[in-house]
């Protein structure tokens, strides 16, 4: 257990039986009334991110969650295995403990999983990906990056809006946090 004085950016707890992280913290003394800490966390298994104020000196419990890399092999139905890089354990791990991980995944690519208590609780995907553009409307000649946009399906299944001068074939780079096109790769 540790005092909520304690809490830090990053750190992860357990409360109400769901493992968090502090997203953002402040300690509050108003000039009446006790002092407290405001939170932001964000819930590990779902993504959900809340507010939360504890009481000042209120303890709670720490969750020692697990980072380790992985690398993705493939995928049956619902599930998705994963091989640990250093001991080759393969996990599988169900669609819905994800979140938005299969739009950006192909095969073989190394990823953090989250590890509680023996069991995967989440995905840390890298800031961004480059994937292959499947299938989009042919550029034109004159088509410019400030001409505006149209849709492109990725190998991964994913659509997004790209520059009209990206063509089938063509490597972009996707950031996982928005989903958006970055760049060429």
């Amino acid at each position: 257990m540790i005092s909520v004085n304690d809490l830090r950016t990053g750190l992860t707890i357990e409360v109400d039986g769901e493992v968090w992280i502090v997203l953002e913290l402040l300690h509050v003394k108003p000039g009446k009334g006790a002092a407290f800490v405001r939170t932001r966390l964000k819930n590990l298994k779902t993504g959900n991110v809340i507010e939360r104020n504890f009481r000042a000196g209120e303890r709670v419990q720490r969750a020692h969650v697990e980072t380790r890399e992985m690398q993705y092999l493939y995928h049956t139905g619902s599930e998705w295995v994963f091989m640990d890089t250093r001991s080759f354990e393969q996990v599988s791990i169900d669609e819905a403990n994800l979140g938005d991980a299969p739009k950006y995944l192909k095969e073989n690519d190394v990823i953090l999983i989250q590890f509680y208590e023996g069991r995967p609780i989440g995905v840390e995907l890298p800031t961004f990906v480059e994937l292959k553009v499947v299938e989009t409307e042919p550029g034109v000649r004159g088509d410019t990056a400030q001409g505006g946009s149209k849709p492109a399906r990725l190998e991964t299944g994913l659509v997004i809006q790209v520059p009209l001068f990206i063509n089938p074939g063509d490597v972009v780079r996707v950031d996982t946090r928005t989903g958006e096109y970055l760049s060429r790769a």
